[in-house]
Protein backbone atom coordinates (compact mmCIF):
# COMPACT_ATOMS: atom_id res chain seq x y z
CA UNK A 1 0.00 0.00 0.00
CA UNK A 2 1.41 3.43 -0.92
CA UNK A 3 2.49 5.89 1.77
CA UNK A 4 0.70 9.17 2.47
CA UNK A 5 3.42 11.16 0.70
CA UNK A 6 3.37 8.81 -2.31
CA UNK A 7 -0.41 9.19 -2.67
CA UNK A 8 -0.14 12.97 -2.52
CA UNK A 9 2.67 13.13 -5.12
CA UNK A 10 1.00 10.61 -7.45
CA UNK A 11 -2.20 12.69 -7.38
CA UNK A 12 -0.25 15.83 -8.29
CA UNK A 13 -1.33 17.50 -5.07
CA UNK A 14 -4.94 16.27 -5.21
CA UNK A 15 -6.52 13.59 -3.00
CA UNK A 16 -9.55 11.47 -3.91
CA UNK A 17 -11.91 11.06 -0.93
CA UNK A 18 -14.55 8.41 -0.24
CA UNK A 19 -18.20 9.18 0.65
CA UNK A 20 -18.71 9.89 4.37
CA UNK A 21 -22.27 9.15 5.49
CA UNK A 22 -23.75 10.36 8.80
CA UNK A 23 -26.98 9.05 10.39
CA UNK A 24 -29.07 11.13 12.79
CA UNK A 25 -31.61 9.94 15.37
CA UNK A 26 -34.07 12.69 14.41
CA UNK A 27 -36.05 13.72 11.33
CA UNK A 28 -36.05 11.54 8.20
CA UNK A 29 -34.16 11.75 4.90
CA UNK A 30 -35.63 13.26 1.76
CA UNK A 31 -33.44 10.77 -0.16
CA UNK A 32 -31.74 13.31 -2.40
CA UNK A 33 -28.18 12.28 -1.46
CA UNK A 34 -28.06 9.77 -4.36
CA UNK A 35 -27.57 6.99 -1.82
CA UNK A 36 -29.20 3.66 -2.75
CA UNK A 37 -32.74 3.48 -1.26
CA UNK A 38 -31.88 0.23 0.56
CA UNK A 39 -28.94 1.78 2.42
CA UNK A 40 -30.41 4.58 4.53
CA UNK A 41 -30.34 2.39 7.67
CA UNK A 42 -26.80 1.17 6.95
CA UNK A 43 -25.62 2.04 10.49
CA UNK A 44 -28.43 0.01 12.09
CA UNK A 45 -32.04 0.70 12.97
CA UNK A 46 -31.10 2.08 16.39
CA UNK A 47 -28.92 4.84 14.88
CA UNK A 48 -31.58 6.34 12.66
CA UNK A 49 -31.42 7.01 8.93
CA UNK A 50 -28.62 8.64 6.95
CA UNK A 51 -29.52 12.30 6.40
CA UNK A 52 -26.09 13.84 5.80
CA UNK A 53 -22.96 13.37 3.73
CA UNK A 54 -19.83 15.12 5.04
CA UNK A 55 -16.91 16.43 2.97
CA UNK A 56 -13.25 17.14 3.80
CA UNK A 57 -13.91 16.34 7.44
CA UNK A 58 -11.50 15.71 10.30
CA UNK A 59 -14.46 16.20 12.69
CA UNK A 60 -16.18 13.21 14.35
CA UNK A 61 -19.96 13.15 14.53
CA UNK A 62 -21.39 14.01 17.95
CA UNK A 63 -24.48 11.79 17.51
CA UNK A 64 -25.12 9.30 20.29
CA UNK A 65 -23.64 5.91 19.45
CA UNK A 66 -21.23 7.23 16.83
CA UNK A 67 -17.84 5.56 16.59
CA UNK A 68 -14.59 7.51 17.04
CA UNK A 69 -14.14 8.17 13.31
CA UNK A 70 -17.77 8.49 12.23
CA UNK A 71 -18.15 11.69 10.23
CA UNK A 72 -14.46 11.79 9.33
CA UNK A 73 -13.30 11.64 5.70
CA UNK A 74 -11.11 8.89 4.24
CA UNK A 75 -8.73 9.01 1.28
CA UNK A 76 -9.00 6.45 -1.51
CA UNK A 77 -5.29 5.68 -1.92
CA UNK A 78 -5.30 2.97 -4.58
CA UNK A 79 -8.89 1.93 -5.36
CA UNK A 80 -8.72 -1.09 -3.03
CA UNK A 81 -11.29 -1.38 -0.24
CA UNK A 82 -9.59 -1.67 3.13
CA UNK A 83 -6.63 0.48 2.11
CA UNK A 84 -8.32 3.81 2.86
CA UNK A 85 -6.44 6.25 5.14
CA UNK A 86 -8.05 8.94 7.28
CA UNK A 87 -7.93 12.39 5.73
CA UNK A 88 -6.91 13.61 9.20
CA UNK A 89 -3.72 11.54 8.92
CA UNK A 90 -2.87 13.29 5.64
CA UNK A 91 -3.38 16.67 7.31
CA UNK A 92 -1.18 15.71 10.27
CA UNK A 93 1.65 14.25 8.18
CA UNK A 94 1.69 16.69 5.24
CA UNK A 95 0.81 19.83 7.20
CA UNK A 96 1.49 23.02 5.23
CA UNK A 97 2.31 21.02 2.08
CA UNK A 98 -1.37 20.05 2.01
CA UNK A 99 -3.32 22.92 3.59
CA UNK A 100 -0.88 25.82 3.31
CA UNK A 101 1.32 27.63 5.82
CA UNK A 102 -1.29 30.22 6.83
CA UNK A 103 -3.82 27.65 8.07
CA UNK A 104 -1.08 25.69 9.83
CA UNK A 105 0.19 28.81 11.59
CA UNK A 106 -3.28 30.00 12.61
CA UNK A 107 -5.03 26.72 13.45
CA UNK A 108 -2.51 23.89 13.27
CA UNK A 109 -4.94 21.84 11.19
CA UNK A 110 -7.67 21.94 8.53
CA UNK A 111 -10.30 24.09 10.32
CA UNK A 112 -13.57 23.43 8.46
CA UNK A 113 -15.68 20.84 6.68
CA UNK A 114 -18.81 20.82 4.55
CA UNK A 115 -21.85 18.60 4.19
CA UNK A 116 -25.04 17.85 2.33
CA UNK A 117 -27.92 18.08 4.80
CA UNK A 118 -31.04 16.28 3.51
CA UNK A 119 -34.11 16.18 5.77
CA UNK A 120 -37.64 15.92 4.43
CA UNK A 121 -39.05 17.96 7.35
CA UNK A 122 -37.77 21.29 8.65
CA UNK A 123 -35.31 21.00 11.52
CA UNK A 124 -35.97 22.15 15.10
CA UNK A 125 -35.22 25.72 16.18
CA UNK A 126 -31.70 25.27 17.56
CA UNK A 127 -28.45 27.07 18.27
CA UNK A 128 -24.73 26.48 17.77
CA UNK A 129 -22.93 28.02 20.71
CA UNK A 130 -20.36 30.75 20.07
CA UNK A 131 -16.66 30.50 20.88
CA UNK A 132 -16.99 31.59 24.51
CA UNK A 133 -19.86 29.22 25.34
CA UNK A 134 -18.43 26.30 23.34
CA UNK A 135 -15.10 26.64 25.15
CA UNK A 136 -16.87 26.05 28.48
CA UNK A 137 -17.45 22.43 27.43
CA UNK A 138 -14.17 22.00 25.57
CA UNK A 139 -15.66 22.39 22.07
CA UNK A 140 -15.50 24.84 19.20
CA UNK A 141 -18.14 27.19 17.88
CA UNK A 142 -19.89 26.30 14.62
CA UNK A 143 -20.68 29.21 12.30
CA UNK A 144 -22.08 27.79 9.09
CA UNK A 145 -23.13 28.79 5.59
CA UNK A 146 -25.95 27.44 3.43
CA UNK A 147 -26.33 27.04 -0.33
CA UNK A 148 -29.19 25.25 -2.11
CA UNK A 149 -27.91 23.65 -5.34
CA UNK A 150 -30.59 22.89 -7.91
CA UNK A 151 -28.76 19.69 -8.87
CA UNK A 152 -29.62 18.16 -5.46
CA UNK A 153 -33.13 19.57 -5.12
CA UNK A 154 -35.34 17.76 -7.60
CA UNK A 155 -37.91 17.87 -4.78
CA UNK A 156 -38.25 20.53 -2.09
CA UNK A 157 -39.28 18.45 0.94
CA UNK A 158 -42.24 19.28 3.17
CA UNK A 159 -41.36 22.87 4.08
CA UNK A 160 -38.63 24.74 2.17
CA UNK A 161 -38.77 27.62 4.64
CA UNK A 162 -36.16 28.52 7.25
CA UNK A 163 -36.73 30.36 10.53
CA UNK A 164 -33.99 32.73 11.74
CA UNK A 165 -33.94 34.20 15.23
CA UNK A 166 -37.01 36.04 16.54
CA UNK A 167 -39.25 38.81 15.29
CA UNK A 168 -37.92 42.21 16.46
CA UNK A 169 -41.18 42.77 18.37
CA UNK A 170 -40.53 39.73 20.59
CA UNK A 171 -39.22 40.27 24.13
CA UNK A 172 -36.59 38.22 25.93
CA UNK A 173 -39.17 37.21 28.53
CA UNK A 174 -41.45 35.73 25.84
CA UNK A 175 -38.63 33.44 24.68
CA UNK A 176 -37.65 32.55 28.25
CA UNK A 177 -41.26 31.58 28.99
CA UNK A 178 -41.31 29.16 26.02
CA UNK A 179 -37.99 27.62 27.09
CA UNK A 180 -39.32 27.10 30.64
CA UNK A 181 -42.19 25.10 29.09
CA UNK A 182 -39.81 22.74 27.27
CA UNK A 183 -40.71 19.62 29.28
CA UNK A 184 -44.30 20.65 30.07
CA UNK A 185 -46.02 21.23 26.72
CA UNK A 186 -45.45 22.00 23.04
CA UNK A 187 -43.50 25.26 23.31
CA UNK A 188 -44.24 26.28 19.66
CA UNK A 189 -41.11 28.42 19.68
CA UNK A 190 -41.24 29.32 16.00
CA UNK A 191 -44.42 31.32 16.68
CA UNK A 192 -41.99 33.97 17.92
CA UNK A 193 -39.62 33.68 14.95
CA UNK A 194 -39.64 34.91 11.33
CA UNK A 195 -39.31 32.71 8.27
CA UNK A 196 -37.96 33.09 4.74
CA UNK A 197 -38.89 30.92 1.78
CA UNK A 198 -35.74 29.32 0.38
CA UNK A 199 -34.56 30.02 -3.15
CA UNK A 200 -32.46 27.59 -5.20
CA UNK A 201 -28.88 28.62 -6.02
CA UNK A 202 -28.79 31.15 -3.16
CA UNK A 203 -27.80 30.85 0.48
CA UNK A 204 -27.51 32.31 3.97
CA UNK A 205 -24.71 32.88 6.45
CA UNK A 206 -25.67 31.69 9.95
CA UNK A 207 -23.28 32.87 12.68
CA UNK A 208 -22.80 30.96 15.93
CA UNK A 209 -25.26 32.25 18.51
CA UNK A 210 -28.13 32.46 16.00
CA UNK A 211 -31.23 30.37 16.76
CA UNK A 212 -32.45 28.85 13.49
CA UNK A 213 -34.71 26.12 12.10
CA UNK A 214 -33.48 25.09 8.63
CA UNK A 215 -36.04 24.27 5.97
CA UNK A 216 -36.35 21.11 3.89
CA UNK A 217 -34.17 21.83 0.86
CA UNK A 218 -31.07 19.70 0.43
CA UNK A 219 -28.39 22.07 1.64
CA UNK A 220 -24.68 22.38 0.93
CA UNK A 221 -23.20 23.58 4.24
CA UNK A 222 -19.60 24.76 4.61
CA UNK A 223 -19.01 25.20 8.35
CA UNK A 224 -16.45 25.38 11.11
CA UNK A 225 -14.78 22.28 12.50
CA UNK A 226 -17.42 21.36 15.12
CA UNK A 227 -20.66 19.43 15.66
CA UNK A 228 -21.98 21.41 18.65
CA UNK A 229 -25.63 22.42 19.15
CA UNK A 230 -28.56 22.74 21.57
CA UNK A 231 -32.24 22.29 20.66
CA UNK A 232 -34.70 25.02 21.72
CA UNK A 233 -37.88 23.71 20.04
CA UNK A 234 -39.38 20.57 21.56
CA UNK A 235 -41.93 19.42 18.95
CA UNK A 236 -41.41 19.44 15.19
CA UNK A 237 -43.87 17.64 12.89
CA UNK A 238 -44.87 15.49 15.87
CA UNK A 239 -41.27 14.54 16.65
CA UNK A 240 -40.76 15.24 20.37
CA UNK A 241 -37.45 16.11 22.06
CA UNK A 242 -36.90 15.82 25.79
CA UNK A 243 -35.11 18.36 27.95
CA UNK A 244 -31.71 16.71 27.48
CA UNK A 245 -31.68 18.24 24.01
CA UNK A 246 -32.20 21.74 25.45
CA UNK A 247 -29.26 21.64 27.84
CA UNK A 248 -26.90 19.59 25.67
CA UNK A 249 -23.39 21.06 25.42
CA UNK A 250 -23.97 23.17 28.54
CA UNK A 251 -21.61 23.04 31.56
CA UNK A 252 -22.84 20.63 34.22
CA UNK A 253 -23.25 23.37 36.83
CA UNK A 254 -25.49 25.53 34.60
CA UNK A 255 -27.22 22.99 32.35
CA UNK A 256 -30.55 23.36 34.16
CA UNK A 257 -30.50 27.16 34.16
CA UNK A 258 -32.89 28.47 31.52
CA UNK A 259 -31.29 31.90 31.87
CA UNK A 260 -27.82 30.52 31.10
CA UNK A 261 -29.17 28.50 28.17
CA UNK A 262 -30.89 31.61 26.82
CA UNK A 263 -27.69 33.66 27.25
CA UNK A 264 -26.01 31.53 24.55
CA UNK A 265 -28.03 33.46 21.95
CA UNK A 266 -26.81 36.80 20.63
CA UNK A 267 -30.05 38.71 21.23
CA UNK A 268 -29.23 41.70 19.03
CA UNK A 269 -28.35 39.45 16.10
CA UNK A 270 -31.41 37.21 16.66
CA UNK A 271 -33.77 40.21 16.51
CA UNK A 272 -31.99 42.11 13.72
CA UNK A 273 -34.78 43.91 11.81
CA UNK A 274 -32.65 43.82 8.63
CA UNK A 275 -31.69 40.16 8.87
CA UNK A 276 -32.15 39.35 5.20
CA UNK A 277 -30.07 42.34 4.15
CA UNK A 278 -27.21 41.29 6.41
CA UNK A 279 -27.15 37.50 6.00
CA UNK A 280 -28.78 36.50 2.70
CA UNK A 281 -26.29 35.61 -0.06
CA UNK A 282 -26.76 35.45 -3.82
CA UNK A 283 -23.94 34.15 -6.05
CA UNK A 284 -21.31 36.73 -6.97
CA UNK A 285 -19.27 36.29 -10.20
CA UNK A 286 -15.57 35.85 -9.46
CA UNK A 287 -13.81 34.97 -12.72
CA UNK A 288 -14.64 33.54 -16.14
CA UNK A 289 -13.55 33.12 -19.74
CA UNK A 290 -15.08 31.38 -22.76
CA UNK A 291 -14.62 27.95 -21.13
CA UNK A 292 -15.77 28.39 -17.52
CA UNK A 293 -17.50 30.57 -14.92
CA UNK A 294 -16.75 30.67 -11.21
CA UNK A 295 -18.96 32.27 -8.55
CA UNK A 296 -18.67 33.00 -4.87
CA UNK A 297 -21.62 31.24 -3.24
CA UNK A 298 -20.61 31.36 0.46
CA UNK A 299 -18.90 34.53 1.62
CA UNK A 300 -19.19 37.56 3.87
CA UNK A 301 -17.83 35.92 7.04
CA UNK A 302 -14.35 35.37 8.57
CA UNK A 303 -14.56 31.56 8.74
CA UNK A 304 -15.58 29.66 5.61
CA UNK A 305 -16.16 30.27 1.95
CA UNK A 306 -17.32 28.37 -1.11
CA UNK A 307 -17.38 28.75 -4.87
CA UNK A 308 -19.28 27.13 -7.70
CA UNK A 309 -17.26 26.30 -10.81
CA UNK A 310 -19.07 25.64 -14.09
CA UNK A 311 -17.03 24.32 -17.03
CA UNK A 312 -18.77 24.47 -20.40
CA UNK A 313 -19.43 21.27 -22.41
CA UNK A 314 -16.37 20.10 -24.34
CA UNK A 315 -14.13 22.81 -22.82
CA UNK A 316 -10.93 22.74 -20.77
CA UNK A 317 -10.09 25.34 -18.13
CA UNK A 318 -7.15 25.87 -15.80
CA UNK A 319 -8.54 27.47 -12.66
CA UNK A 320 -6.51 29.02 -9.85
CA UNK A 321 -7.59 29.60 -6.25
CA UNK A 322 -5.91 31.22 -3.26
CA UNK A 323 -5.44 28.09 -1.17
CA UNK A 324 -6.40 24.49 -0.42
CA UNK A 325 -10.01 23.38 -0.78
CA UNK A 326 -12.28 20.38 -0.68
CA UNK A 327 -14.72 19.90 -3.53
CA UNK A 328 -17.63 17.81 -4.75
CA UNK A 329 -18.80 17.28 -8.34
CA UNK A 330 -22.57 17.81 -8.53
CA UNK A 331 -23.16 17.62 -12.31
CA UNK A 332 -21.42 16.18 -15.35
CA UNK A 333 -18.21 14.25 -15.94
CA UNK A 334 -14.67 14.79 -17.16
CA UNK A 335 -11.17 15.10 -15.72
CA UNK A 336 -9.56 17.14 -12.95
CA UNK A 337 -5.80 16.98 -12.89
CA UNK A 338 -4.81 13.30 -12.79
CA UNK A 339 -8.32 12.09 -11.90
CA UNK A 340 -11.51 11.16 -13.67
CA UNK A 341 -14.45 13.02 -12.18
CA UNK A 342 -18.18 12.37 -12.40
CA UNK A 343 -21.34 13.15 -10.50
CA UNK A 344 -22.93 9.80 -9.52
CA UNK A 345 -26.61 9.00 -9.96
CA UNK A 346 -26.72 6.15 -7.39
CA UNK A 347 -24.23 5.24 -4.63
CA UNK A 348 -24.18 2.05 -2.57
CA UNK A 349 -23.10 2.40 1.05
CA UNK A 350 -19.35 1.73 1.17
CA UNK A 351 -18.88 2.26 -2.57
CA UNK A 352 -16.09 4.48 -3.91
CA UNK A 353 -17.02 7.44 -6.12
CA UNK A 354 -15.28 9.92 -8.43
CA UNK A 355 -17.07 12.99 -7.11
CA UNK A 356 -15.15 14.11 -3.99
CA UNK A 357 -11.60 15.49 -3.82
CA UNK A 358 -9.26 17.66 -1.80
CA UNK A 359 -6.95 20.02 -3.67
CA UNK A 360 -3.72 20.85 -1.85
CA UNK A 361 -2.48 24.40 -1.44
CA UNK A 362 0.20 24.51 -4.13
CA UNK A 363 -1.92 22.72 -6.73
CA UNK A 364 -4.79 25.17 -6.12
CA UNK A 365 -2.55 28.25 -6.37
CA UNK A 366 -0.75 27.01 -9.47
CA UNK A 367 -4.06 26.08 -11.11
CA UNK A 368 -5.96 22.84 -11.67
CA UNK A 369 -6.76 21.82 -15.23
CA UNK A 370 -10.34 20.60 -15.60
CA UNK A 371 -11.90 19.14 -18.74
CA UNK A 372 -15.62 18.71 -19.34
CA UNK A 373 -15.90 15.56 -21.48
CA UNK A 374 -19.63 15.93 -22.14
CA UNK A 375 -20.88 17.28 -25.45
CA UNK A 376 -23.96 18.83 -23.87
CA UNK A 377 -23.93 18.97 -20.04
CA UNK A 378 -22.11 21.44 -17.80
CA UNK A 379 -19.47 20.11 -15.39
CA UNK A 380 -20.31 21.70 -12.02
CA UNK A 381 -18.07 21.57 -8.93
CA UNK A 382 -18.67 23.08 -5.49
CA UNK A 383 -15.49 24.11 -3.62
CA UNK A 384 -15.27 24.73 0.15
CA UNK A 385 -12.33 26.32 1.93
CA UNK A 386 -11.12 28.04 5.07
CA UNK A 387 -10.25 31.65 5.90
CA UNK A 388 -6.97 31.79 3.97
CA UNK A 389 -8.90 32.46 0.75
CA UNK A 390 -9.39 36.22 1.08
CA UNK A 391 -13.13 35.60 1.38
CA UNK A 392 -15.04 38.52 -0.05
CA UNK A 393 -17.34 40.55 2.18
CA UNK A 394 -21.12 40.91 1.79
CA UNK A 395 -22.21 42.43 -1.50
CA UNK A 396 -25.15 44.87 -1.48
CA UNK A 397 -26.07 43.89 -5.04
CA UNK A 398 -28.50 40.98 -4.57
CA UNK A 399 -29.78 40.72 -8.14
CA UNK A 400 -30.68 37.27 -9.41
CA UNK A 401 -27.97 35.41 -11.30
CA UNK A 402 -28.77 32.38 -13.41
CA UNK A 403 -26.15 29.70 -12.81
Amino acid sequence: MPSIREVFVRGQGILQLTPTWVPRPFNKPAKRLRLHPDDYFAFGMDRGQITERWFSSITPSASEGAGPTEGMSWVNVDGVHGHEILFRDFVEELGADLIGQELMDRFGTWPMYSKFYDNVWPLFHHIHQDEEDAAKVGLKAKPEHYFYPKQYNQTSGNMPITYFGFDPSVSKEEVLERLREFDACDNRLTELSRAFRLELDTGWYTPAGMVHAPGSLCTYEPQWNSDIMAVWENNVYGEVFDKSWLHMNMPEETKDSIEDIFACADWEMNTDPNYREHYFRRPVPEKSDDSYRQYWICYGNPYVGAKELIVEPGKTATVTDDGAYGCVVIEGHGRMGAFKVESPTLIRFGQFTNDEFFVGHDAAVEGVTITNESDYEDLVILKHFGPDHKIIGPRPDQKRIKL
